[in-house]
């Protein structure tokens, strides 16, 4: 057993008062707004958080963007937090090597498991796994300094990327590609990382998705964000977004300011593309629909990406529950670059704890864990109410008391 977990088994055994005694189990903004809320509802409650890294705060230190800092705020809130005079922060500490589940359960009246998705979805396609195919969360990590991938040292000898996907992280991996540096110096970007954009050829990112433009996960911040950036242009054609004004009329508003933002920007920069023909190309960006990509293309050497070949899509359906149906026809995108953003997944934490490998979840319901028992440790006054009924027992048969022999039946006599 570690030295925390050792140190809360003392805690709680030595606690005189009721007081409830709470595992978290990562230190991202779920384990944060865990603990912060169990502080502030339970005035006696105690919290230990726990996390593999040195560091805490998750995703906020290693995943928003390093040009917003606004929506890194949170970490004064959650420094309060770990401040507070009921709440440890053990770093350093791996749940399921250091110290097993199964431990912190007999040390906790409850563990909440909040370590989040360490790992990503794969493309499961032919050319996969060539040079200059990234994950989006080893290429977000790297430029945010996570230590897992400080040495990926991606290719970025390219003029133009490809990003599968359409969510906000695929828009952040194509603006942090094409900001210009100065706007990246002033940001909390590794040394390594700028060093490394400082030297990109890459002047032409693709975001390409399997649906169309009423399926787009990123939202509106974002998306204008990219339309603004200085130094770039966008590049929608106006065909992808044909009908599109009446279909979002009834639509909810964020959806429906979302895709008008994006129908303006197509005809608006429509016309300067005209105007711009004969000018210098600055750095672009686009937005491909229905595609989805089917093989990593290989350079005649068989190392490295050149492309990738993508089967157009139909939609089936409507909404965000359309299906994308592939047509039968394809198409070759050129590309030196590929980066996958297309959703992470989680991994088994201990051999205690169920795991769903299809689904890359925890079975739960509503986040209790479904498959273990929950610890509910006997009070002494709960044994009392086992020992008057083994005196009454035994009183009918004569006898001082008949010992209840199955921990079962002691368990549901308590209500257990």
């Amino acid at each position: 057993m570690a030295a925390p977990a050792r140190v809360g088994l003392r805690r709680w055994l030595s606690s005189r008062a009721p007081a409830p005694r709470i595992c978290v189990v990562g230190s991202g903004p779920a384990g944060f707004y865990t603990a912060q809320h169990i502080l502030k509802h339970h005035d006696l409650a105690q919290v230990d958080i726990y996390e593999k890294l040195p560091v805490p705060f998750g995703l906020v230190r290693f995943g928003v963007a390093p040009d917003h800092p606004e929506v890194k705020n949170v970490i004064n809130t959650f420094t309060h937090t770990a401040r507070s005079d009921r709440c440890a922060y053990y770093g350093n500490v791996t749940v399921g090597r250091d110290v097993t589940v199964g431990e912190l359960q007999q040390a906790y009246h409850a563990v909440v498991l909040s370590y989040g998705a360490e790992d990503n979805r794969v493309l499961g396609i032919p050319g996969e796994n060539l040079s200059g195919v990234y994950s989006a969360r080893a290429f977000v990590g790297w430029y945010n300094g996570l230590p897992e991938n400080r040495d990926l040292k991606p290719d970025l000898s390219c003029e133009t990327a490809l990003i599968l996907g359409h969510g906000n992280v695929a828009l952040d991996i194509a603006r942090i590609l094409l900001s210009p540096l100065d706007f990246l110096r002033k940001t909390d970007i590794t040394d390594c990382s700028l060093a490394a954009l400082a030297c990109s050829k890459v002047k032409r990112v693709w975001l390409a998705g399997r649906r169309g433009p009423l399926q787009v996960a990123f939202t509106i911040k974002e998306l204008r964000e990219m339309i603004n950036l200085p130094g770039t242009q966008p590049v929608l054609n106006p065909a992808d977004f044909t009908g599109l004004e009446n279909a979002v009329k009834d639509a909810p508003r964020p959806r429906k300011r979302l895709t008008e933002l994006m129908i303006k920007t197509a005809l608006e920069k429509h016309r300067e593309k005209a105007v711009m023909a004969q000018a210098a190309v600055p750095r672009q960006w686009g937005l491909k629909f229905q595609r989805s990509p089917q093989e990593v293309l290989p350079t005649a050497d068989g190392m490295r990406v050149r492309g990738v070949r993508m089967a157009l899509t139909r939609l089936e359906g409507s909404g965000d529950s359309a299906k994308a149906v592939p047509t039968g026809d394809m198409e070759e995108l050129e590309c030196g670059l590929v980066l996958s953003s297309i959703g992470y997944r989680s991994l088994p934490l201990d051999p205690a704890v169920p795991f769903d490998t299809q689904h890359s979840i925890i079975p739960n319901n509503l986040g209790r864990v479904m498959g273990v028992p929950g610890i509910r440790p006997v009070s002494f006054s709960e044994w009392e109410k086992i020992d008057a009924a083994e005196v009454a027992r035994g009183k009918a048969a004569g006898k001082p008391r008949e010992k209840i022999v199955d921990p079962q039946e002691m368990l549901q006599l308590i209500g257990h």
